[in-house]
């Protein structure tokens, strides 16, 4: 499996932070997420599990890629969020099905990072992402 270019620079960037640095990273990846809709965050596209509220709706293009818009009212959750995208953004549904998400993560460390309340619901945002990939692949 290999690492997303995106994913590779961030977690380079990354290696060489210290935790106060680490979360303005996150904060910033957050920031930096394409705009989601505020009539797209809905029950249906809400992540359960989360301890903040945590939206990801899916598109498919043209070519059969996935596309994932996502939202958080908590800075930090909104991070970690485009943090699980960066694994899986624009790539075809198969093949995001097929990632381990959860591996491509571990370099990160977030468990060890963050509070537990902050990153309890990552493997429900990797759930929802990969059994939307089950659906379109």
């Amino acid at each position: 499996m290999t690492e997303p270019a995106r994913l590779a620079d961030i977690r380079e960037e990354y290696e060489f932070l210290d935790g106060d640095d680490r979360y303005r990273l996150l904060i910033e990846l957050g920031r930096a997420l394409e705009p989601m809709p505020d009539a797209l965050k809905t029950d249906a596209t809400l992540v359960r599990g989360c301890s903040a509220s945590v939206w990801v709706y899916p598109t498919v293009a043209g070519d059969g890629t996935l596309h994932f818009l996502a939202d958080s009212n908590a800075a930090i959750t909104k991070g970690i969020i485009a943090l699980v995208l960066a694994t899986v953004q624009d790539r075809p549904a198969a093949e995001i099905r097929d990632t381990d998400i959860a591996a491509l993560l571990e370099p990160f460390d977030l468990k060890n990072q963050l509070s537990s309340n902050r990153t309890q619901g990552i493997p429900n945002m990797i759930a929802l992402i990969r059994s939307t990939a089950e659906r379109y692949a």
